[in-house]
Order: C-alpha cells, then sequence, then structure tokens
C-alpha cells in the first residue's frame, strides 16, 4: 500500500509542476504552450519505458527500492531544469538568424523532460514489478495526478509560479521519505553479532542519519517556496512589454501579485505614455499613467486621474479623450449606458465617462487586474470605485450570456499590443472573444441603436482589422441585419475602429461620422454611401487597401471564393477555431523561408513552422524510442506458450500498435478538451486543471473497474462517445455558459467523467493481456504508448489551429477503433 501511498504524492508533484511550467511560459514568452508542454511530461515517460526495455535488470530491482531515489531525482532536475531556463535564455526572436537558439531550445527540451522521466520510471518499474496489479498502480498514478491539477492552481496564489517549481520538488521529496524506512529500514529482530552483520548498528546510524537528511530537505525545499529566492525570479522575454517598461531610468514595480492563472504587475515611470487611436491633429498630451501588465506583458495604461474628476463633473473635462478614435460612439450616443469588456487599467472605463456616459459596466475576467486599478486608489480617481461604474469580475462572454440588461455601446477593449502579422508567434492563442459566435453575443446585449466598438491595429498587408471586419459582417449577417448599412469603420495612423449598430446607420449618425473625422486626421474606411474620394486623405497609404479591401468583402458574390484569394487567412474565426492570430497561408510559405536569417520577427516568420519543426522533432525522438529497443534485441520478445482467447497472439507488433494508438488517441481526446474548454472556463490554466483533474481522476476510476469491463465494449463505445462529445460540447457550451463559475466546474467535470472513466481501461487491460502473453513486452509497450503521445500532443495542436477542434476529436475516435483493430490483428480478442 506505501508504494501506492508514494506514487500518488510523486504523481501530484509531476503534475504539479507540469501545469506551472504553462505559467511560467506564459510570463517568461508570449504563450502558455500547454501543447508543448504536455509533450515535454509524454517525452519523459516514454524515454522512461524505452530505458527500462533497454536495461532490463533494472526491473527486477524491488520498486521499494527504486522509488525514493525517483523521487529525488524528480526533485533535482526539476529544480535544475527550471534554473537552466532561467540562467541560458531562450531567445525566440533570434532564431531565424542564430542557430545557437535552436540548440538553445533544444537543451531546454531535453532538460524540462527529465523530471518526467523520473516520474516515468518510477511508474514503469511499478507496473513491470507487478503487471498483474496494473489497474491499481496506474489508478494511483492517475489520482494523484488529478490532486496535482488542484494543487497547480491553488498554489501560484500562494508562492508564486517560482514558489510551486520548489513545492513540487518538496512534495516529491516527500515520496521518498514515505518509502524510505520500508526500503532501507534494517530488521528489526537483527540476529546475533556475527563476522558479516557486525556493522549493522553503524547501518542504522546511517539509516537515520539519511531519513533526518532527507527530511530537513524537504523543510527547507517548503520553506524556500513561501519565500522564492531572487535567484530564481523568472526571467521574461527582452521584448515584452514589461521588460521595455523597466528599462526606463526612473522605472519601479510598485504591485506584483500572482494568481492560478496569471501574474499582474504595475510598473511607475515617467515615460509611460499612451494615447491609442489618437489622430494626428490632437496637441494634447495624456496625463501621467502607470503600466499594468499582464504576464509581463500587453501593457494596458493607469491613467491619473485629477481631483475633481466625479459623478458632477461636466462631459469633456478631459480633454484629451476628444482626439481619440473611441470619442466617437459616445458623441453618437450622448448620455450611453456602457458596457465594457476587459478594461484592464481602465482606460475605456475613463474615455467613457469622459465622454458623458451616464454608466459604465466594468467586465473584468481577471480579480487581481480589479485589485491593481483600486490599490492605486485617489491617484486613479477610484475609478473602479466611482458611483456611475459597475465592476463586475466575470468572464465577458460568460456575462453576456447571463446579464439581461441592454445597453447603447458595447466596447471590447483592444488588451494585446500591436505585433506585426508576419511574426506569427502569437497565432497559437486561443481567443474566444473574437469569433462568430462572441460577436453575435454581443450584439444582443445592444438596444436597438446601440452600437458594438471593436478596435484593431493596422497592418499593411491589411490582416486582423479585415478579420474584425469580417466577424462584424457574419456576426450582422446571424443576427438578421444587413451589414452594408450596419457597420462603419476609420482608422488612425495606427488603429482602425468599427462600430457595428443594431440596425442601420441613420442619414444623421454617417453625417456625423463624416464631421468627426478631418479635424481629428481620421481617415474613412467604410461606411454606407461612401464615395472614394473619402478615404485615404490624411494617414496616406500608397493604395486604399483597407477600404478596398472592406468593400470587395461586402460586395463579393462568393464570399469563400474571395477569402481564398486574400494574401492571409482572414475568414472569421468560430468557437471551433478560435485563433484570430493565425492568418498563415501555405502560399505564404516561399516568402517565410526567404525572409529567414533577415528578420527579427519571432521564428523567422510563421508560428506554423514552428509547430511543424517540433512535430518533426518528435517524430524523431518518438521513433527512435520505440525502435531502439528492437535494435538492441534484433526480434520481439517471443510469445509465450499460454493462450489468450482461442487463436492465441499472431503478432506482438499489433500490441505495441495498440498501446501506440491508445497514446494517440487519448492525446487527440485530451488537447482539443484543453483548448476547448477555455471559453468555458475562462482562463488556459483553470482549462488545463480541470480537465486534466476530471480526465485523469476518471480514468484513473476507470483503471480500478478496468478488470470488470468488457475491453471490447469499451473500444466500441468510446469512439460513439467521443463523436457525440464534438458535436455536444457546443451545444452545452451554449446552454450553460451563463452560469457562475463555481457551477460550470461542476458542469465541466460532470461532463468530461464519462468519456475519461472508459478512456482509464483500455491501458491496464492491454497491460494484463500483455502479462499473461509477452511480459517483457510491458516496459516496452509504456515507452511506445508515451513515445507516441509525444507526436500526438503536438499533431493535435497543429490540426487544431488548421482545422479545429472537432476534426481533432473525430481523430481520437478513429484511434480507438483503430486499436481495436489491433487487437483483432494481435488475435488477443476475437472479432465478433
Amino acid at each position: 500500500m506505501i508504494k501506492y501511498v508514494a506514487l500518488f504524492l510523486l504523481s501530484a508533484a509531476t503534475l504539479t509542476f507540469e501545469i506551472n511550467l504553462t505559467r511560467i511560459l506564459s510570463v517568461a514568452q508570449f504563450y502558455h504552450f500547454a501543447f508543448m508542454v504536455v509533450s515535454l511530461a509524454l517525452l519523459g515517460f516514454g524515454a522512461s519505458g524505452t530505458f527500462l526495455t533497454l536495461f532490463p535488470r533494472l526491473q527486477e530491482r524491488d520498486p521499494a527500492c527504486t522509488l525514493p531515489w525517483l523521487g529525488w531525482g524528480f526533485a533535482l532536475t526539476a529544480i535544475a531544469s527550471y534554473a537552466l531556463t532561467l540562467y541560458v535564455p531562450f531567445d525566440s526572436f533570434r532564431i531565424a538568424h542564430d542557430w545557437r537558439q535552436g540548440a538553445v531550445l533544444a537543451l531546454h527540451y531535453v532538460a524540462l523532460a527529465t523530471p518526467f522521466f523520473c516520474s516515468g520510471a518510477a511508474v514503469a518499474s511499478l507496473l513491470a514489478a507487478r503487471p498483474d496489479r496494473a489497474n491499481r498502480t496506474y489508478a494511483a498514478n492517475l489520482t494523484g495526478s488529478a490532486a496535482g491539477c488542484l494543487l497547480a492552481v491553488g498554489a501560484p496564489s500562494l508562492v508564486g509560479g517560482e514558489g510551486t517549481v520548489l513545492l513540487s520538488a518538496a512534495l516529491s521529496g516527500l515520496s521518498a521519505l514515505t518509502l524510505q524506512s520500508r526500503a532501507q529500514r534494517p530488521t528489526q529482530h537483527a540476529p546475533r553479532a556475527t563476522p558479516s552483520n557486525r556493522r549493522l548498528p553503524a547501518s542504522r546510524t546511517t539509516f537515520d542519519f539519511l531519513r533526518i537528511t532527507q527530511a530537513l530537505l524537504v523543510l527547507t525545499l517548503v520553506i524556500a517556496a513561501l519565500h522564492s529566492p531572487p535567484s530564481l525570479s523568472i526571467r521574461l522575454s527582452p521584448y515584452k512589454s514589461l521588460s521595455y517598461a523597466l528599462l526606463y531610468p526612473d522605472a519601479e514595480r510598485i504591485f506584483q501579485r500572482w494568481n492560478g492563472f496569471s501574474r499582474v504587475d504595475v510598473v511607475r515611470s515617467g515615460s509611460i505614455r499612451s494615447l491609442p487611436g489618437r489622430g494626428f491633429r490632437c496637441p494634447g498630451q495624456p496625463p501621467p499613467q502607470l503600466g499594468l501588465t499582464v504576464d509581463g506583458d500587453d501593457l494596458s495604461p493607469i491613467s491619473h486621474v485629477a481631483p475633481g474628476f466625479g459623478p458632477t463633473a461636466a462631459a469633456g473635462a478631459m480633454d484629451f479623450t476628444d482626439c481619440l478614435l473611441t470619442a466617437l460612439p459616445y458623441r453618437l450616443q450622448p448620455d450611453a449606458r456602457a458596457l465594457v469588456l476587459e478594461p484592464r487599467g481602465g482606460f475605456d472605463v475613463l474615455v467613457a465617462l469622459a465622454e458623458g456616459a451616464q454608466a459604465v459596466t466594468a467586465v473584468e475576467a481577471n480579480p487581481l487586474i480589479v485589485e491593481a486599478v483600486q490599490a492605486q486608489g485617489e491617484w486613479a480617481g477610484d475609478l473602479y470605485d466611482d458611483p456611475r461604474v459597475a465592476v463586475i469580475v466575470e468572464e465577458g462572454r460568460s456575462y453576456a450570456r447571463r446579464t439581461q440588461d441592454r445597453y447603447d455601446v458595447v466596447v471590447l477593449s483592444l488588451t494585446a499590443p500591436q505585433r506585426t502579422v508576419s511574426s506569427g508567434a502569437y497565432s497559437l492563442a486561443e481567443d474566444y472573444r473574437y469569433t462568430v459566435e462572441a460577436f453575435t453575443d454581443y450584439l444582443t446585449r445592444l438596444d436597438e441603436d446601440g452600437l458594438l466598438v471593436v478596435s484593431r491595429w493596422l497592418q499593411v498587408p491589411p490582416s486582423e482589422g479585415i478579420r474584425a471586419f469580417a466577424l462584424a459582417v457574419e456576426a450582422v449577417e446571424q443576427a438578421g441585419g444587413d451589414p452594408r448599412t450596419s457597420i462603419v469603420a476609420l482608422r488612425s495612423y495606427r488603429q482602425m475602429l468599427l462600430l457595428v449598430r443594431r440596425g442601420a446607420f441613420t442619414h444623421g449618425e454617417l453625417e456625423m461620422v463624416r464631421a468627426f473625422a478631418p479635424p481629428r486626421a481620421f481617415d474613412l474606411v467604410y461606411l454606407p454611401g461612401i464615395r472614394p474620394d473619402e478615404v485615404n486623405r490624411y494617414n496616406v497609404l500608397p493604395e486604399p487597401d483597407y477600404y478596398r479591401a472592406c468593400v470587395a468583402l461586402l460586395e463579393a458574390g462568393d464570399r469563400d471564393a474571395w477569402y481564398r484569394v486574400y494574401p492571409f487567412d482572414v475568414r472569421p474565426p468560430n468557437d471551433d477555431r478560435p485563433f484570430f492570430g493565425h492568418f498563415f497561408r501555405w502560399r505564404q510559405a516561399p516568402d517565410v523561408l526567404a525572409m529567414a536569417g533577415h528578420t527579427w520577427q519571432p521564428f523567422g516568420g510563421a508560428g506554423y513552422f514552428v509547430l511543424l519543426a517540433l512535430l518533426a522533432l518528435a517524430l524523431l525522438v518518438a521513433g527512435m524510442l520505440i525502435l531502439l529497443p528492437l535494435a538492441a534485441r534484433g526480434s520481439v520478445p517471443p510469445v509465450s506458450g499460454a493462450r489468450v482467447g482461442r487463436r492465441g497472439m499472431r503478432a506482438p507488433g499489433a500490441m505495441l500498435g495498440y498501446f501506440g494508438l491508445l497514446g494517440l488517441g487519448y492525446l487527440c481526446v485530451e488537447i482539443p478538451l484543453l483548448q476547448r474548454f477555455i471559453l468555458f472556463l475562462g482562463h488556459p490554466a483553470y482549462a488545463m486543471a480541470t480537465v486534466l483533474f476530471a480526465l485523469l481522476l476518471s480514468s484513473g476510476l476507470g483503471s480500478l473497474l478496468s478488470r470488470r469491463v468488457s475491453l471490447r465494449l469499451v473500444l466500441i463505445l468510446l469512439p460513439v462517445l467521443v463523436g457525440a462529445y464534438a458535436v455536444g460540447l457546443p451545444v452545452l457550451f451554449d446552454a450553460t455558459l451563463a452560469a457562475p463559475l463555481g457551477s460550470r466546474l461542476i458542469i465541466a467535470v460532470a461532463a468530461l467523467f464519462p468519456p475519461g472513466l472508459l478512456m482509464g481501461t483500455p491501458f491496464p487491460n492491454g497491460l494484463a493481456l500483455l502479462e499473461r502473453r509477452v511480459p517483457a513486452l510491458t516496459s516496452w509497450a509504456w515507452g511506445v504508448n508515451g513515445a507516441v503521445s509525444v507526436v500526438a500532443s503536438i499533431l493535435a495542436a497543429l490540426l487544431a489551429l488548421s482545422f479545429g477542434f472537432s476534426a481533432v476529436l473525430a481523430l481520437g475516435a478513429a484511434c480507438y477503433l483503430g486499436a481495436w483493430a489491433a487487437l483483432l490483428a494481435s488475435r488477443v480478442i476475437r472479432s465478433p
């Protein structure tokens, strides 16, 4: 029993470290890279199975003796690999022209996989030692992993991301300590002293000394986690907003907090100035500002508000807002009731109040952001405590579904900084605020003549602005409106503003737009009845590309054909494929490759090629892990004389294929669910922790029950159930997205339990079949499962980016059908 407790603790430490890595990567780099972290974990697990297959004598050792060493191996390598990423940093912006960065990336990949190798070896050694109890071992591993998911969400709020690394190491050390007494305790009833055992007391002394030392080490790790040393502080990419802000000579960090899904920083500097969407002809300067960042990026201003700016202040009391694009909707909707989604530092809330809005509802999903703004108190005019402002801590999509209130203006705040379309480094990020379904939700919150306000950065050739325009067109059409009369677009020298009206713009409103633009040097992009001579007047482009693209999109007889010929992929994203920043087309590949080595953009052109490179690397590594045992042995281990079924086993290779297909199928279900539940739960960290918790816990229970369930029945039901989830999840989300977060967490766990329960049974049942026929294949099967899963995690992300989550779930269902076919081919089970 003590072995399973130790494995439970080690598995909890493993998942805590794994999920926390996504938080660390979010802060240090530009994306959470959840699929890559899963790949790292599975690489370590797969390598451990191959290692034990190559050295079978290691499997003969008592796991009670090896598990403590593996537990401490995980603890030390987790800290060491994290420290390596700090002191040998990877610079993604230089990888296109500096081969050393590729080597650093490979070094990080291998180093971060090492802790998972130790954890995987612990599981594999227990499976090999007692294959007849594979279901118990697998259950302890999965339930411990589920517990680690919960710890990974709660720990950062207490000890930060750096401290959570040390906490996971301490938990692994505790796992080793639980087995230490059993593994190394001298016999309590020692025989009488003889020449062979005279040194027994010294052994007891040494053993007690080791136990005390290890206990002190665990305690030291816990204390260090509570007071993370500066030497382990996360090193941000030098290209992130916070890194730039801290370069100012007078820069001072005045706020830093962690929670389960973010790190929020506030920086004070006299050099921070932000007036997004400002016109050319605006001499006014912004007030003093602080810079607020989330995960070290997306700097948002917290503006100083002079005394006297309160409910009794006259509209226009802050003159600098008059020259902003976002002032226009309040000229069209005086005394507006405004809904501002994700205002971050509150700039859009301030603009609304300064432009005369009578009431503002600010919906912010991150409570730390609200806390950071409120912490500035009178300096920021107590913005979020203003009686005209109602602050709702909730995800914007969920609030838009839940509330029955209607608004004159709904503002979708621009939280992302300007990024060139050629970079592609941000194309992996899921953004459920910019999908057709999201825009439809926002339109339903408008009064009959209300305005949806969307701002995006300008790119040449046009990309994100045109994609936002296409989103508005699709949403208006789905709402039964006419986009040709319901959309207005303007641009400054850096931003494009979309106003989407519920109903057609009136003649008077269009004249107000035409009168608003010239004094501020804003260019008209599109409005009903626009003439070609009205565009491209102030911020003059070589060609009026924005105007032409918008008009062509609206007038296209075959819109799909227009999307196909456009230089970038600007099709409107949907909830099944919510990658607003992904503009890559394969015909761009020659240009991307031609720029390699000649640009400072991250990854040399397109994030898509990063996935392809990782996939190629994963295929190479997986192939080596799978084939190394065969190369070392020269053949597959022979089948024993025992019989399974009536005809025995034809090909052990088919059984290895079975375990490979299980790994591919599990990840092709898990990865799209991780990404899909970001919409439902609001944050990637919540989604990852909840999905992994539910799937691992239910899979652990399925493993315990596996001996009582027909394997053939499970492999028939699984594809049907996974296919049903591909169709049914959008329906579930549509019906329950308005529920409070706590209710959605319960719904998510309940929804994920049935597939997880079934997905936990094929693996231990397969190991039981191997134990009866080819026991020598047990470790190899574990390695094959892990190695294929390394490929699957990256492949699933790549396919989701290209075809959507439903397509990946369909592939997962096909893999489980393939696993059934592999069993039939091996003659372990009979065809019906």
